[in-house]
Order: C-alpha cells, then sequence, then structure tokens
C-alpha cells in the first residue's frame, strides 16, 4: 500500500495503470492510471523463491527451465500486450525474461492451479515456471481493459531488499523520515 501511495504520489507510472505484485502474500493489485484500485486478486507465481533473470531463460523451452530459475524477477517493469510464440497475444510484465501475466492456463489439473490460487494461504501459490497467473474472470474484467494501452508493473522482492529492487521509493521513505523526525524538533516535540 505505501508502494502504491508513492507511486500515485510521485507519478512514477506517468499516468498508466500500474500493478503491485506481492509475491510473498501471493496477490496483485492493479490501479488505474488515476491511482484508484481496480481490482486486487489472489496470484500464482514462479515456483522457485528469487528474484532473478536467469541468463537466457526467454530463449528456453518451459520444460528446460531448470527449477531453480522459475522464479518471478523483482522489480519496475514497463509491459504491454504483445505476440508469443506459443500462447498467442499475452500481456508481457518483462519481455526481456518472458514474464507475463495471463489467465491460469487450462490443462493444469495435475499442478492444483485452481485449487492453489483458491486456498486462504500463499503458501502453495508458487507453482508456474516465473509467469504470473490469475482467474480466467479476474483477468478478463480487470485486466484486460486496465493495461490495454500498456503500464508498469512492480514486483516486490522475495530475498533482495524494497531498497534494492525500489531505490527511489526506498529514499522517499528515507527523506519522508527525515523530514518528519526534523519537523518534530523544530516545534519542541
Amino acid at each position: 500500500i505505501e508502494l502504491a501511495g508513492w507511486v500515485v504520489a510521485s507519478k512514477d507510472s506517468q499516468g498508466y495503470p500500474f500493478a503491485i505484485m506481492d509475491k510473498a502474500a501471493a496477490q496483485i493489485l492493479i490501479f488505474g492510471g488515476d491511482g484508484k484500485l481496480r481490482g486486487a486478486a489472489p496470484a500464482l507465481f514462479g515456483s522457485a523463491k528469487g528474484d532473478h533473470i536467469a541468463p537466457g531463460v526467454a530463449g528456453l523451452a518451459l520444460r528446460e527451465i531448470p527449477g531453480r530459475d522459475r522464479t518471478t524477477p523483482a522489480g519496475r517493469f514497463i509491459g504491454g500486450f504483445g505476440p508469443s510464440i506459443d500462447a498467442g497475444r499475452v500481456l508481457w510484465v518483462d519481455y526481456e525474461s518472458a514474464v507475463s501475466i495471463h489467465p491460469m492456463p487450462k490443462g493444469t489439473s495435475k499442478e492444483k492451479r485452481a485449487e492453489r490460487l483458491a486456498s486462504a494461504t500463499p503458501d502453495d501459490n508458487r507453482v508456474t515456471h516465473g509467469c504470473i497467473n490469475v482467474s480466467p474472470m479476474f483477468y478478463d474484467e480487470v485486466v484486460k481493459s486496465t493495461f490495454e494501452k500498456g503500464g508498469v508493473f512492480y514486483v516486490l522482492p522475495d530475498k533482495a531488499s524494497i531498497a534494492e529492487t525500489f531505490p527511489e521509493f526506498a529514499q522517499s521513505r528515507e527523506s519522508a523520515a527525515q523530514n518528519g523526525e526534523g519537523a518534530r524538533h523544530a516545534s519542541g516535540r
């Protein structure tokens, strides 16, 4: 929520819609270009915890991606709809690492993706090869219409710090804390 407030206040998304994806909470929050929340939903993320993008992973077939590299990378990405080799038109979060947001694929009953998405706990929502999966209904009703012309995607880290992942946000928090501290001293408190 703090990051969303900063995105709006700093105009970091430059008026484009944006999404904040929290891997630890297994949740995605979608905001319009005006900064208003358009929707929130559970999501599935990469099966491996980590924030890195493995070199060359975008050129591999899904079955060829080593388990340790099935991460959803952390960071700020500018993305939009575009073609993919095997899935038609997708919403690319980061084209370079081949990470997209898409509805939960059909034929994933072996992985129990629907059950994982519906569970009350985020502990079982790590199952993808790195992409972000949401329910088909949420995708159709919120994601597609919000990101028609692209947007900005903020993926919170698993292991890295917020300061490493979003340095401008971290600096603004430090400045706000220092200014708040200075204001208290100036007023004699």
